[in-house]
């Protein structure tokens, strides 16, 4: 599954990600947008890897309240939906 994700990450664009935000009523300025493409870059696989570790919070300085909140429900959701497949 690993291969698959990875495949993916490395193809992932700037674009691709503000699309999923904005899919998911989450508007993030360019500054949150770069952070999150840059974190997800570069973290994915620590975060997979530990998803029952990863402390989304740390985290909540580099958006709007209204973002984190928006984010961390997505995050809280995904993280139900594939917890199977890590």
């Amino acid at each position: 599954m690993f291969v698959l994700i990875e495949r993916y990450i490395n193809n992932l664009t700037i674009h691709d990600l503000n699309y999923l935000a904005i899919n998911n009523n989450i508007n993030l300025n360019d500054e949150e947008l770069n952070f999150s493409f840059d974190f997800i870059k570069k973290n994915w696989k620590t975060i997979l890897s530990n998803h029952g570790l990863f402390d989304i919070d740390k985290y909540r300085s580099h958006y709007t309240e209204e973002n984190f909140e928006k984010i961390k429900q997505l995050y809280k959701e995904l993280k139900i939906k594939y917890s199977n497949y890590l």
